[in-house]
């Protein structure tokens, strides 16, 4: 036997008892409720299953008389509100499977494949439901519904050989319990039904069930009774038009959510699956609670790099005439737009194709311009400065001229490091640092929600709430930027085909001949298709929309007020906002106007001190 094989003989023992020995403070930890969660599960399934029998019988039934139809509108709210007790596990652990029970009641693209996904589901048979004929769709609501039933059937399938653990199970309920701040409440997936309450009403109930496991300590205490008192409020208010959610938020859904991260924490049943969510922070209205574009930079050089963006950012040299930089379409003073409902180009005889768009949160997004044609802000950096309507700059020209003036040698050198040659790549990552900074949640309305009560006053809690509510623009303009960031994994940023016209004159209106992002995909059903921007300081950026047709609010809201392109007679064939009107009264309109402008971030907050 040679030395390395006596070495190798002696040494294994060593290693497996370093390997199998346990230091002190670890504790083997038994599995606290992962098989009674599977019990749960399977038992709500057999129930959402019957409920789906029930539905699909009473579509089956379905007449010309007004009757059937209630009846089958109050066996969808019913399977609706057996499958909501699931849902925390099924959005989960099966996210794919999920969108046959509820995907959205319109077609779909899956990028970067362009395939189609056929509206299906709960939502796709609301969508039937609700038309001034239903009787008419009768063929397709029973068949929509048997792939529903038969979809659901097979729910315990899924179950073969699965696992999961404790700490999935507490994220799973987390992340629902931002679904029921964002996407319940404000009625997303029933908007017609208007369960929304009821189905929070529903999952909650289910929440309690599942945890009571993990809550048989004084640690768990208050998270039951604060669960507890959730179910309460839902439960006695149970009216979606008159909820209550600005005290739902500041009264229950906060304080819960801190607590719930706290105690996972804190029993170290913590995980956090999702790359965007910020676990360091303690609520999804704190300023940092969801992460976005990193810099290729140490943090000790964060304020560096953003002063060097903040510099060429206002630099007129960077373009092509030397005349125009950044900030002369993005001027700070006027909240980072330009007033214009399009803006001048480097043509003296054209201007730009559409609204220049405020950068107040711009970095708060999944894609970038109007129609999306940019992923990150680098790339939109890029877009626009060699654009040559735009900044129309030369790539050797500009580098040459950052390389040669002392002020951005230094700069870059001390971002970046002595005997780097200042590249493109630095140039857009200290731009995209600067306008990432551009998210200061100054408002009125975020300081209520920090717990300034004085902070809103009662029109504009008003607004807030039809805002989240009746007037459904929560359900596209999400928290807690107020954008197309889609809750709660925020890893899409969703676009919507309004039908905006030409001009603001709705009694006379013009079909836009911009296609939006169809002139990216020839797809019809991205015709006329544009980001959903952020709300946030809508009061100081007008004119509104992607062509600037709107020159006020009031106006804005007058257009969704009619339902959109399809509700003032154009012609919008795959309009994705609901053609039904909102039925808005006067007082409500100046209510959701006097919100919006509660969303005013206070100026001092957009300058640096470095």
């Amino acid at each position: 036997m040679s030395f390395y094989q006596k070495l190798l003989l002696l040494l294994i023992p060593a290693y497996l008892l370093i390997s199998f020995q346990r230091p002190q403070s670890f504790q083997w930890k038994e599995p606290i409720a992962t098989t009674q969660t599977l019990l749960f599960f399977k038992s709500e399934a057999k129930i959402f299953a019957t409920r789906t029998d029930l539905l699909l019988t009473a579509l089956n039934n379905l007449t010309a008389d007004s009757s059937s139809v209630h009846e089958a509108k109050q066996q969808l709210a019913a399977c609706r509100l057996a499958y909501k007790r699931i849902a925390f596990f099924t959005n989960y652990f099966f996210p794919s499977e999920t969108r046959m029970y509820n995907a959205a009641p319109v077609t779909e693209v899956e990028e970067p494949t362009l395939e189609y996904v056929e509206p299906m589901g709960l939502q796709q048979i609301e969508s039937l439901l609700f038309e001034n004929d239903a009787y008419a769709y009768k063929a397709e609501l029973v068949q929509v519904a048997r792939v529903l039933h038969a979809a659901v059937a097979d729910l315990p399938a899924l179950l073969y050989q699965f696992e999961l653990t404790d700490a999935q199970i507490l994220e799973s309920i987390r992340l629902e319990w931002l679904r029921i701040m964002s996407l319940y409440v404000s009625g997303y997936d029933a908007p017609l039904l208007k369960t929304g309450i009821a189905e929070a009403f529903q999952a909650t109930k289910a929440f309690r069930e599942v945890l009571h496991p993990y809550l048989q300590d004084d640690r768990g205490a208050e998270i039951d009774r604060l669960l507890m008192a959730s179910e309460m409020y839902f439960k006695n208010h149970q009216d979606f038009d008159r909820f209550d959610r600005l005290q739902f938020y500041t009264d229950y859904a906060i304080p819960f959510q801190k607590a719930l991260d706290a105690f996972a924490r804190t029993r170290g049943l913590y995980t956090n699956s999702s790359i965007f969510l910020n676990e360091n922070t303690p609520n999804i209205f704190a300023k940092d609670a969801l992460l976005f574009e990193k810099q290729n930079t140490p943090n000790e050089k964060g304020s560096v790099l953003i002063q060097l963006g903040e510099r060429l950012f206002m630099d007129p040299a960077l373009s092509a005439d030397g005349r125009v930089s950044c900030s002369t379409c993005h001027i700070p003073s006027l909240y980072f737009q330009d007033g214009l409902a399009r803006s001048k180009s480097m043509n003296p005889h054209e201007k730009l194709k559409r609204h220049t768009p405020t950068l107040l949160y711009s970095a708060n997004q999944r894609i970038q311009f109007w129609e999306g044609r940019a992923g990150s802000l680098d790339q939109q950096a890029l877009d626009v400065l060699f654009n040559p309507l735009e900044m129309g700059a030369d790539s050797l020209k500009l580098l040459a001229y950052l390389r040669t003036l002392p002020a951005y040698q230094s700069g870059f050198t001390q971002a970046y490091g002595a005997g780097q040659a200042v590249s493109m790549t630095q140039v857009t990552n200290a731009l995209t640092a600067y306008v990432s900074t551009l998210a200061p949640f100054s408002s009125d309305f975020d300081r209520y929600i920090a717990g300034d009560p004085t902070a809103l006053d009662e029109g504009q809690k008003a607004g807030f709430n039809l805002f989240m509510g009746k007037a459904q623009c929560g359900t596209c303009h999400f928290i807690p930027y107020f954008n197309g960031l889609l809750p709660p994994l925020f890893d899409i940023s969703e676009i919507e085909i309004l039908g905006t016209p030409l001009n603001e004159d709705l009694e006379h209106p013009s079909v836009d001949p911009d296609e939006g992002r169809y002139d990216l995909y020839r797809v019809p059903y991205y015709k006329g298709a544009f980001k959903t921007p952020t709300v946030r300081n809508v009061a100081q950026t007008a004119p509104y929309m992607h062509n600037g047709a709107f020159s006020s609010l009031e106006k804005v809201v007058d257009f969704y007020n009619e339902g959109g392109g399809v509700g003032i007679g154009l012609d919008i064939p795959h309009q994705t906002l609901s053609p039904l009107p909102l039925e808005l009264t006067n007082t409500e309109i100046q209510n959701l106007v006097a919100f919006m402008e509660s969303l005013t971030d206070n100026p001092k907050t957009f300058t640096h001190n470095y």
